[in-house]
């Protein structure tokens, strides 16, 4: 048993648009055995785009039910029925709202036409309802009225049982098959196809335009996850998304670099801007009057020739007390603690005594040097070596006097010597605020584990 449903919203978004008319036809596979279509009170503005698109105006729904009120009959009608529409996350996410608002779950199997479609018509231009009956000579009564649009779409649905000699509708309501959670304009062979790897991957609309660009650890979960989230900018990507690419990187930091070049490339517009905090942090050093090396930091602006960027205090203050704890610092000097003749590591037995005259300045600094060794390879030439896309390749991201110059992969067998030399495997990348908040996250990291 079928329900063949289309709803008519007032178009606010998934979580803001209610009802403003409802259309179910109860279908046995042969022929129509029940129906409900009503006007629905919306309770809210009807906007004029959407007045101008369906014909339904205020005046028409302000003495019609309100959803609340028809609400059994929908359960009703609906009940040990398989959920049909076309595209079925649209109308089935619009009544499991209004369901959710008066506190019921409604919950029933579903059906796309639109992905049937696709798999038993294929090679169409565009699988919108309008163009999909043009070409199966369905005539549309009142396009864009719930009744008209249902009635249309049964006519499809009758046309998709005849012509399916695959027994593609039997796979799709399997339990155990994941076609029905996929994006109506996506083909499932595109989600099989995607490896379980490190890398950067872009949905694309169906005039192939990156709409979204986005890393993971592994490809192919990342991308279904998207599939199942109920958020409002998931649901509406996914609607929009007609194919899916991908580039491995063969690991995490490469992934995050190229998913921000890709980002700054594309500007997809379902990718948020990456975020930047409003101020940095910069890390210093300098000598005091007795030649004690302190360690500092403040806002970057205002930081003296900074050994390491940050982008929160607290990130900055953590590395700090690692530093103190691991090499025997002063937080005293470390500017950590403030106004004491004496540092608490000191009181602890855990400082070896520059804040109480008792070590010589000269062993205390060698120590502030050797904290700060690691740190400092980040203002020079450094090459970031990490796994490869394949067991015989390198993944290397290049950075020449603290600038970022890109990355890339090499075979294991080239042997290189100089930094420089690398610059002929890399894809040459801007360097930017977030490229380097998202090094100086990995180097800290690094850095930390052997702080620890």
């Amino acid at each position: 048993m079928y329900t063949i449903v289309d709803v008519e919203t007032t178009g606010n978004g998934y979580n803001g648009q209610k009802i403003t008319e409802i259309s179910v036809l109860l279908f046995d596979g042969q022929k129509v055995i029940d129906e409900f279509t009503s006007l629905v009170n919306p309770e809210q503005k009807i906007p004029n785009y959407i007045t101008n698109l369906t014909g339904i105006t205020e005046a028409m729904v302000s003495n019609a039910p309100r959803f609340f009120e028809i609400a059994k009959k929908v359960v009703e009608i609906t009940k040990d029925a398989v959920f049909v529409a076309h595209n079925v996350h649209f109308d089935y996410n619009v009544i499991r709202n209004e369901f959710k608002n008066l506190g019921f779950n409604f919950k029933r199997k579903k059906l796309c036409t639109v992905r049937l479609s696709r798999k038993i018509i294929p090679g169409l231009s565009s699988y919108s309802l309008g163009n999909i009956c043009d070409t199966q000579g369905i005539e549309i009564i009142e396009r864009h009225r719930a009744k008209g649009d249902a009635e249309a779409t049964l006519e499809l649905f009758r046309k998709l049982l005849e012509k399916d000699k695959k027994f593609t509708l039997d796979s799709f309501l399997n339990p155990k098959s994941r076609e029905v959670a996929l994006p109506p304009l996506l083909d499932k062979q595109v989600v099989d196809n995607l490896p379980e790897s490190y890398g950067v991957y872009y949905f694309k609309n169906i005039q192939k335009e990156v709409i979204y660009v986005g890393k993971a650890n592994n490809i192919k979960h990342r991308v279904t996850s998207h599939f199942y989230d109920k958020k409002k900018k998931e649901r509406t990507m996914c609607l929009e998304t007609a194919d899916i690419t991908f580039k491995e990187t063969g690991s995490e930091i490469l992934a995050l670099l190229h998913e921000s070049s890709e980002i700054k490339h594309f500007y997809p517009k379902f990718n948020r801007a990456q975020r930047r905090n409003s101020e940095a942090f910069g890390l210093f050093s300098y000598e005091d009057q007795k030649g004690i090396l302190h360690l500092s930091f403040d806002r970057l602006k205002l930081t003296p020739n900074p050994i390491l960027k940050f982008y929160s205090m607290m990130e900055c203050r953590n590395i700090l007390e690692k530093m103190c704890k691991k090499f025997e610092l002063c937080p005293k000097f470390c500017h950590l603690e403030a106004k004491v003749n004496t540092c608490f590591y000191f009181q602890i037995k855990k400082c070896r005594g520059i804040c109480s005259g008792k070590e010589t300045t000269e062993n205390y600094n060698k120590r502030v040097h050797k904290a700060l060794k690691p740190f400092r390879l980040q203002t020079e030439n450094l090459v970031l070596k990490e796994k490869g896309r394949t067991e015989n390749e390198i993944g290397i991201v290049l950075i020449l006097n603290g600038i970022y110059r890109g990355f890339g992969f090499i075979n294991k067998d080239i042997k290189i010597e100089k930094p420089e030399e690398y610059e002929r495997y890399i894809q040459p990348k801007k360097d930017n605020r977030d490229i380097q908040r998202i090094l100086t996250s990995y180097i800290v990291k690094k850095i930390d584990s052997n702080l620890l």
